[in-house]
């Protein structure tokens, strides 16, 4: 009992819970939520994610190479190539993907659900010049469940758009230690990333970007 205690008094002092700092089209961003040294611990941990799953970068299905390297946790990977975009029990490599890690875990149970965990935490890499196009995160099987985002390193530009792919979008910056949840009239929105502003964060040792993204895939 005093060790459950711990784990949860840890996780409690760990993030800045609180409302959201800011709601845009019902996207709900709170600035700064990680602290600086949790922000490490998390890299730290990701070190491992990426040592047993090595970053890639998928092909779409029209043939092109994304300027993102991606790797994931959990029990599926988001994976894409020309026969299209899917999640997939285990690595292009042949290995089952690696646990999410419990630091990251912890912050989904105290944001969205401490009885259903997320089966992927997608793990995107964006170093100087990679972007991610306007698209719905639609390959779930139940989109009652919000996506849980997580920023590490160099601010980025994102860009929220509608459930349609046309009209008007706003654009808000991301800065490393910012979370956003996408559920409700957001979960289907269009959103992406115009670009990364290099060199504004030191977390990372070679710069650029981390984006966790967290989803539950089966209903």
């Amino acid at each position: 009992m005093y060790l459950l205690t711990l784990f949860h008094s840890y996780f409690n002092n760990m993030y800045k819970f609180n409302t959201p700092t800011l709601t845009v089209r019902n996207f709900k961003i709170f600035k700064g939520m990680i602290e600086p040294a949790q922000q490490s611990e998390i890299v730290n941990n990701l070190r491992e994610v990426v040592r047993q799953a090595p970053m890639f970068s998928p092909i779409t299905p029209s043939g092109y190479k994304m300027t993102v390297k991606m790797t994931s946790a959990g029990k599926y990977g988001w994976y894409s190539d020309v026969s299209g975009y899917r999640y997939v029990d285990c690595h292009p490599g042949g290995k089952p993907w690696p646990n999410i890690p419990p630091l990251i875990l912890g912050l989904w149970r105290k944001l969205i659900s401490d009885t259903r965990d997320p089966d992927c935490c997608l793990v995107n890499y964006y170093q100087d010049g990679a972007k991610m196009g306007l698209h719905q995160d639609k390959d779930e099987a139940d989109f009652k469940w919000p996506v849980l985002s997580i920023s590490l390193g160099d601010d980025a530009l994102f860009r929220i758009g509608n459930i349609e792919r046309t009209g008007k979008t706003e654009s808000v910056w991301l800065n490393s230690g910012d979370v956003v949840i996408m559920g409700e009239s957001a979960r289907l929105a269009h959103h992406g990333i115009d670009r990364i502003k290099t060199g504004t964060s030191r977390l990372l040792d070679k710069g650029g970007r981390i984006n966790l993204t967290l989803r539950v895939v089966d209903a």
